[in-house]
């Protein structure tokens, strides 16, 4: 009895072996911790004008806020939320259409922003907010 096809479910056997060698995945990558984030310059700027704007510093926190939207918030969230405090702050000092425009850019740059209940209800942004929802 002749085994002629021995040597090619050799060969099949020895490239199904090398191309599962060649199929690996790469490692994923690195978590991004904190210090990994803190440490660029955009995110930065939008810890300081959050931490201005709850101090009450409006005016370093507004400078802070656009400083991290020049710089290049890389998150949609990020860029939200430095939209969203530029809107509560341009409301309470009665630039209502530069409040608008910040809750607008806030929704393009994350589609899922929403102030919460509290925020909606607040009386100054409150009525601007609700105004420019689609």
């Amino acid at each position: 009895m002749k085994l002629s096809w021995l040597p090619a479910l050799a060969s099949l056997a020895a490239v199904a072996l090398l191309a599962a060698g060649c199929a690996q995945t790469a490692p994923p990558p690195a978590p991004v911790g904190l210090l990994d984030v803190t440490s660029r310059p955009a995110e930065r700027a939008l810890q300081a004008g959050i931490r201005a704007y709850e101090d009450g510093q409006y005016p370093e926190a507004e400078k802070q806020l656009h400083l991290a939207l020049r710089t290049g918030l890389v998150s949609p969230r990020d860029q939200a939320a430095a939209q969203k405090h530029l809107a509560f702050i341009y409301c309470t000092s009665s630039r209502t259409s530069e409040c608008e425009a910040a809750f607008r850019a806030a929704r393009q740059a994350d589609p899922a922003f929403a102030l919460n209940k509290s925020e909606q209800g607040h009386p100054v942004w409150g009525p601007v907010y609700k105004r420019v929802q689609p």
